[in-house]
């Protein structure tokens, strides 16, 4: 079998669908169910279309392109990623597994290869939790780890539901029938950067993901009270952005105390009322990210978060409450794709690195329901979920490539 990756169709695809954005180049922004997710849905399509990929989209958007095997009764090998990006990020996150996975079918089409069980690629829907506060939304779906009904009282900041924009944007199955059937993959392979700087400090080409990690995500409300910057003394303030300033730093100093490197923790967004220069805040929303490799070591951080809460509250004698979003559990990614992806780089005489993905992605949710596991490829810096997120075109193709490979030998 004589593989070739088309590099210079695989750049224009990329930059092509970078340039379905919300956003200025080189800023990517891209929500899904709005017009522009959906006219970047339209392209992608029709990419696979021209492929001779055999077409359908669930009732909450996710995208099968199949390539019919020869045993159409033997389950699935799945590959892909996601296309919807966060507000001002870079062009790479989830697309290089998108279009990397196509660019992997058809170079094996190219080189003649007939898979036994049938190729699939999967585009998954909302992958970030940007629109309703909760990530890898068709993957969970998908998985049954999140039910319909639940799934039915998503709402976005402008409160429309789940229900109301994805009917909008024109999926309108029932929920139901989203979740797969057992036994529907065989395995599945995600193409994804990196997402951090390990690669490419260890000038290797190549990460075969071992354990995904997952996060906890909390949204946390303080209460304080109010006033005017110059009439209220110091003694009498129950300034609600000094307590939620003091859990931020709690939240951190938990995280660092674990002893593990795999532990982090973030406040990614704090919404500060009234927000004006001479008032003194009386409410504050922070959102909080806690994720680790290991479930009881993060769950030990979420209980010290919640005694610090306690504490300040009593404190500075402000109203701290929060809402647990999701506590998802990390993985093991599974041997038989670990293996398959080990073997294709030593068949090519490339270094890899075994790997802990400390971001989480659709493939810790298919985990649940099939062997999955991850491959990765470098990016500068480790950057993501910026503009200037990047990956050189030759990694792209090197990654494809060992993709490609991996999944003639799951398919065989």
């Amino acid at each position: 079998m004589n593989l070739a990756i088309d590099q210079e169709r695989l750049l224009s695809e990329l930059e092509t669908l970078a340039s379905i954005s919300d956003a200025e180049s080189p800023a990517v922004t891209r929500i899904v169910f709005t017009p522009t997710d959906v006219k970047a849905r339209a392209w992608l399509t029709s990419h696979c279309k021209e492929a001779g990929l055999a077409l359908r989209q669930d009732a909450i958007g996710n995208i099968f392109a199949r390539w019919v095997g020869l045993d159409t009764s033997a389950p699935v090998v799945g590959t892909g990623s996601h296309i919807d990006a966060i507000p001002n990020a870079g062009k790479y996150d989830g697309v290089v597994g998108v279009l990397g996975g196509l660019e992997a079918i058809r170079a094996l089409q190219r080189s003649g290869f007939r898979p036994k069980h049938s190729i699939e690629l999967l585009v998954f829907t909302s992958e970030e939790p940007t629109r309703f506060g909760i990530g890898c939304l068709g993957s969970r779906l998908l998985s049954g780890d999140l039910s319909p009904a639940a799934a039915r009282r998503l709402t976005d900041s402008n409160g429309e539901s789940l229900e109301q924009v994805r009917r909008s944007a024109g999926f309108r199955g029932e929920l139901e029938e989203v979740k797969l059937p057992s036994g529907y993959y065989k395995a599945f392979v995600e193409l994804h950067i990196e997402q951090g700087p390990l690669l490419e400090r260890q000038q290797t080409p190549l990460g075969v993901v071992q354990k995904i990690a997952a996060p906890a995500s909390l949204r946390v409300l303080i209460e304080g009270a109010g006033g005017h910057a110059g009439g209220v003394l110091m003694p009498d303030r129950r300034d609600a952005l000094c307590a939620a300033a003091e859990l931020i730093l709690a939240i951190e100093n938990a995280a660092r105390a674990s002893g593990a490197i795999d532990t982090v923790a973030t406040v990614g967004i704090c919404d500060v009322f009234p927000g004006a220069v001479n008032s003194i805040p009386s409410r504050v929303r922070l959102t909080v990210d806690i994720r680790d490799t290991d479930l009881t070591r993060r769950d030990t951080v979420m209980q010290i978060v919640e005694r610090a809460s306690r504490d300040l509250s009593a404190k500075r004698l402000v109203d701290i409450g929060s809402e647990l979003l999701n506590a998802d559990a990390p993985v093991h990614c599974a041997p038989i794709v670990i293996d398959a992806l080990s073997a294709s780089c030593r068949d090519n005489g490339l270094k890899f690195l075994p790997m802990v993905s400390r971001a989480y992605h659709d493939s810790l949710f298919i985990s649940r329901i099939a062997p999955a596991g991850m491959l990765f490829i470098p990016c500068r810096n480790g950057y993501s979920h910026r503009p200037d997120e990047f990956a050189s075109l030759e990694d792209i193709a090197r990654g494809t490539l060992i993709l490609a490979e991996t999944l003639a030998k799951l398919s065989a």
